[in-house]
């Protein structure tokens, strides 16, 4: 009864405007005045959410927004995708595969859905416009391609799990790898056969030199993944350390190498990555704030005893645990959601038997779908900003990308080895 009450003065807050991360605060200091500890407990609500926001993994967030924002400075996005282009241009719809090709590179270094759509979509959309690509359909590729590089390491989302649950951040990082690259094979062969029925042209023949002559340019752009998750997953770095060793390399290239980063341009892009950075740890803070209350009535043992009572099918429970975050989707930022939520079914699937790894990634691809899915939908909507294009015009677009990640989703929770095979191979 607590979190039905709490879930609907919030769904009435966020849906009346009030943003996310102060919702979430409010419904949290409601709900200890009203409850036990009345007034008494407010003193130590300041000290919840500064720790809930200073955990040591949580650095990497700010530090993967900003290596992204000073890739976007510096002309690294603007090779990685001469480099795509070079590679898959000459298909049908090449701009379409150019676009899925970037956003799995760009993944690697910043982590980010929405990074990724507003530093490739402001180059990218324009082109397939120009090219006579519909912007719905630009804004729509251009979209959901940004949101399933997320399952890519390394992930903001899979952090902020990995911290939520306490499961480990590389093992997640890892699960993502398969799922990622089988995705974007899928999102390619949709885009292939929407470019063939709309007549979309390529981009021009295929050519050997000059794949090598961009591969020589963005030569510097990608070893920053082979530098990241290199030192990531053979343990020389910590996720957060290799979130500092992304923001000094992207530093380096941008400044010393390719000479296109300077103090104009790093100052913008701190001051973006710094905007970015103060709304999610805003939410994490809120969120913090929040489910230390829940902690305490023990709402999370409640609801995983009312589950466990309905059902103690492993494969059931998954079922129902996806459409509820799907649903929660629909309303929730990622952030918001997994901070919030994860805390409280993490004891539903621990008694399931369900790894907290496979779990992870089964919520980060949810969460992904809700960002393409209105009313909250932040990705497609700055999509649909960079496009200047009609957010439902381009969700009838969108509907055959959103099929793929709703196909990637169901692979991921009932074939379990397409993610966890690397994990067992790797770590267990």
């Amino acid at each position: 009864m607590t979190l039905l009450a709490i879930g609907l003065v919030l769904l009435a807050l966020v849906l009346v405007g009030v943003p996310i991360a102060v919702s979430l605060g409010a419904v949290a200091v409601l709900a200890m005045v009203t409850g036990p500890g009345g007034l008494g407990s407010l003193p130590n609500s300041a000290l919840v959410m500064y720790s809930g926001a200073t955990s040591f993994p949580l650095i990497a967030i700010p530090l993967f927004i900003l290596a992204g924002a000073i890739m976007n400075a510096s002309g690294i996005s603007r090779r990685l995708i001469a480099f795509a282009s070079a590679m898959v241009g000459f298909v049908r719809g090449g701009l379409a595969m150019v676009t899925i090709t970037a956003s799995l590179f760009f993944a690697e270094i910043s982590g980010s859905a929405v990074a990724d759509v507003a530093a490739l979509g402001s180059i990218l959309i324009p082109a397939m416009k120009a090219k006579g690509y519909s912007k719905a359909f630009a804004a729509a590729v251009t979209s959901s391609s940004a949101t399933l590089a997320v399952i890519i390491p390394p992930s903001i989302p899979m952090i902020l799990y990995g911290v939520m649950s306490g499961s480990s951040i590389v093992e997640l990082f890892v699960a993502g790898i398969v799922p990622g690259i089988l995705g974007g094979l899928m999102m390619m062969f949709v885009a292939y056969l929407l470019a063939r029925r709309h007549d979309f042209p390529r981009e021009q023949m295929f050519r050997l030199d000059r794949v090598w002559t961009t591969f020589r340019e963005a030569g510097w752009a990608l070893t920053l993944p082979l530098i990241i998750l290199g030192g990531i997953f053979t343990g020389w770095v910590t996720a957060t350390e290799g979130a500092g060793l992304a923001v000094v390399a992207a530093v380096f290239i941008g400044a010393v190498i390719y000479r296109e980063l300077d103090w104009k341009h790093l100052r913008l892009a701190v001051i973006e990555g710094g905007t970015q950075t103060a709304v999610v740890m805003l939410l994490v803070a809120a969120s913090a704030l929040l489910g230390d209350y829940l902690t305490e009535v023990r709402v999370p043992q409640q609801v995983a005893a009312g589950i466990m009572e309905l059902t103690q099918d492993r494969w059931a429970i998954l079922l129902l645990l996806n459409a509820f975050f799907l649903v929660i989707g629909l309303f929730l930022h990622s952030a918001a959601a997994i901070i919030l939520v994860v805390p409280i079914v993490m004891p539903l699937v621990l008694a399931a038997g369900i790894d907290p790894v496979h779990f992870g990634l089964i919520v980060t691809l949810n969460l992904g779908i809700g960002q393409q899915t209105p009313p909250v939908a932040s990705v497609l909507v700055t999509a649909c900003s960079v496009a200047k294009a009609d957010i439902w015009e381009v969700s009838k677009v969108n509907v055959y990308f959103v099929a793929v990640l709703l196909a990637v989703l169901l692979l991921v929770t009932y074939v379990p080895i397409i993610p966890m095979a690397l994990v067992e191979i790797l770590y267990r």
